[in-house]
């Protein structure tokens, strides 16, 4: 077999080793670090996209070009390597990072939603199950949300420090849950720097073996040996180059560039055998086309993450693993893939313009929640209840704002500070209430104190018709008085209570001696009741009208019974009522009659405070009879008209003679009080007499 036979025989054998679909395959293991920062990075204009549509044909020029003519190629690529920078910067650093696939699975979740101390749980959570180069993301975002709680927590603490009473730079406040966050930031950070040192290494290491590839590729077009080893020399190259690792970012294009040099020059010296170059050529399109039909396939994936962490690795096997195509081709290859790119960069720019849309709507939101705390804090309730009331509404809003999603990144801080601005302005008003407050419950403590001494100095009296009323009084007063420091409020009750307790205790023990009287008195009359029910009329009217005069002074002379049965007397009077109807003795007699044995008792009392109280009572009642008669007589006047057998003009008149036997009756009554106060006087004025009689004698 001939040279030329062995080197195409081999190079197809290579082709078919290097299918898309296993190159595919293998390198979505070996995706970068950084492909989440393409997943969540704003895509570059559309200008930048447009610019780069020729690069690949000026990056891969025409075999028959002189090695010159290709470094200056290269460094026309260097000027436009901005071809999908979000593509291919990210295959810098850590392009072939195994865990790359893994750590997109990692959600980032909504932290500013989450308290502190569920902060410090998801943060303990990712240190010790996730690999720490998977979150550095989820943590920086975790630790920011925490800084901007922490703070505001700890303001807060600060100024109800200040509040109570202390002084600011007497301030100290050990939080439990920053500690917490902390030790477990600590130990995220160690782990970090560990992994960045054997990082270091490594990526040192991987710059000294490609730097050694591309001096052995450089050596092939100088080595004397047959094409078929040679062009195996160099498949064995590229594949070392794909396996190489990841090199640091900083040495990555210019070692790429080098290296894609080289290979270059490789192929012009692969030209000495046109057909093999063109065999290899015709290849890498077929490669370049399966590509562009994956790129263009990605337009109809729905998750987004999964289309950019495809189309990196797309890029990655444009670029690294597959070689130039004929000079025809170049271009219009490089634009379908270019054109697949553009789509996905389109989705992805109107897949962020929702979000902001769905930001600015959030935003919105919590705008209307700070202005809900801001009116809560300028309208702070003037009493404990409301202001618990308000607390809770508080407490409720901020929930909400947590709750309420992201808001636009330019809007962010100043959204934040709004909301802290809300939050302190109703704490400090809520804090000056209290101060306030606590003033005022100093005062109140003060006004206790002295109803205390009050009740106490009342607790042993015996005068009760003085004492009660005062100790009834007391009572009232303190439950006027509002509250009083939470540290006394128990103490100065208790002592109140006991207090007022003993008084009433020993109140109701007195009355309960004189309940006893009572009942006794209820037995008593209802005995009495008992005989006058069986009394029987005489033909001597005299005579049972002083036996029923004798009822009455019986029934007086009992005293009192309990309330419960005070009904008694109304039955008393009732039996009475008929037997002066028996005895055909009238109303106003009767009235007189039953009404002259309390004038007698108060007599026997000569009470002359009684007397004149039971005076005063009976001219209220005949000025009010007087009024009533006025008042129906001046009715009458409306019924002048009308005929007397009128049902309205009767019942007047019946109420006008009613009040005018009433009148006449209490008419009667003061007379008698006045022939007994007249009585009561002369008596005085005689035993007057006497003691000067007997003064004058001695």
């Amino acid at each position: 077999m001939s040279e030329d036979k062995k080197l195409q025989k081999n190079i197809e054998n290579e082709n078919e080793v290097q299918a898309p679909e296993k190159a595919s395959s293998q390198i979505k293991e070996d995706t970068s670090e950084t492909t989440d920062e393409i997943a969540n990075v704003e895509p570059k204009s559309e200008e930048v996209a447009i610019t780069t549509t020729n690069t690949e044909a000026e990056s891969d020029n025409d075999a028959n070009k002189s090695n010159e003519e290709k470094v200056s190629g290269a460094e026309t690529i260097e000027g436009k390597e901005d071809v999908l920078d979000e593509i291919d910067e990210n295959n810098a650093e850590d392009a072939e990072d195994s865990d790359n696939e893994h750590r997109h699975n990692i959600p980032l979740l909504d932290y500013h939603s989450m308290s502190m101390e569920n902060l410090v749980g998801e943060l303990q959570k990712l240190v010790r199950n996730e690999k720490v180069q998977a979150i550095k993301k989820h943590v920086d975002g975790i630790k920011s949300e925490f800084d901007l709680k922490f703070q505001d927590f700890i303001e807060q603490k600060k100024e109800d420090f200040v509040a109570s009473g202390g002084n600011e730079v007497d301030f100290r406040y050990n939080s439990v849950t920053k500690r917490q966050f902390n030790e477990v930031y600590a130990d995220y950070r160690e782990k970090r720097n560990q992994y960045y040192k054997s990082l270091e290494k490594d990526l040192k290491s991987n710059l000294t073996h490609r730097l050694e590839i591309i001096e052995e590729l450089k050596g092939l077009v100088n080595v004397e040996e047959d094409m078929n080893t040679t062009y195996k020399t160099f498949k064995n190259l590229q594949e070392q180059w794909r396996n190489a690792g990841p090199i640091p970012r900083a040495n990555y294009n210019d070692v790429w560039r080098t290296y894609q040099h080289h290979v270059e020059i490789f192929y012009d010296f692969l030209h000495l055998n046109r057909e093999l170059r063109d065999l290899d050529f015709k290849h890498n399109l077929a490669e370049k086309e399966k590509l562009a039909q994956q790129a263009e396939a990605l337009a109809t994936e729905p998750d987004l993450n999964k289309v950019f962490r495809e189309l990196q690795i797309l890029h990655k096997i444009w670029k690294e693993e597959i070689g130039p195509v004929g000079q025809a081709h170049r271009e219009a290859i490089w634009e379908r893939f270019s054109n697949a790119t553009k789509v996905l960069h389109q989705r992805r720019q109107d897949h962020y313009k929702q979000l902001d849309a769905e930001y600015e709507k959030n935003w919105e939101k919590k705008q209307e929640f700070i202005a809900a705390i801001s009116n809560i804090a300028n309208n702070v309730s003037n009493n404990h209840k409301g202001l618990q009331q308000q607390i809770k509404q508080i407490e409720e809003l901020r929930n909400n704002f947590f709750n309420a999603g992201k808001v636009p990144r330019n809007k962010n801080e100043k959204t934040w500070a709004e909301f802290k601005q809300a939050v302190r302005s109703f704490n400090r008003n809520k804090n000056a209430y209290y101060k306030n407050l606590k003033k005022e419950q100093q005062e109140n403590l003060n006004r206790k104190r002295e109803l205390l001494n009050l009740a106490i100095s009342l607790k042993d009296s015996d005068d009760w018709d003085s004492t009660t009323p005062e100790m009834k009084r007391i009572q009232s007063e303190w439950k006027k008085i509002g509250h009083v420091p939470r540290k006394y409020s128990d103490k100065i009750w208790k002592e109140f209570k006991n207090a007022c307790n003993h008084y009433f205790d020993r109140l109701h023990a007195s009355k309960n001696k004189g309940q006893q009287e009572e009942e006794d008195n209820y037995v008593k009359k209802e005995a009495c009741l008992e005989r006058l029910k069986a009394m029987q009329l005489t033909e001597d009217r005299k005579a049972n009208l002083q036996v029923i005069k004798d009822f009455v002074s019986e029934w007086k002379s009992y005293g009192r019974v309990p309330f419960r049965k005070k009904n008694i007397d109304q039955k008393f009077n009732k039996i009475l009522d008929a037997l002066f109807k028996k005895l055909k003795v009238s109303k106003q007699d009767a009235e007189l009659l039953k009404y002259g044995d309390k004038v007698q008792q108060l007599a026997d009392a000569d009470n002359e405070r009684a007397i004149q109280n039971e005076r005063t009572f009976i001219r209220k009642k005949i000025e009010e009879s007087k009024g009533e008669i006025r008042q129906l007589e001046n009715n009458l006047e409306f019924f002048s008209n009308a005929s007397e057998d009128n049902p309205l003009v009767q019942d007047v008149i019946k109420r006008v003679n009613g009040h005018k036997e009433s009148l006449a009756t209490w008419k009667a009554k003061l007379k008698k009080l006045n022939i007994l106060k007249n009585s009561i006087n002369r008596e005085a004025e005689s035993s007057d007499n006497e003691e000067k009689g007997d003064s004058i004698d001695e």
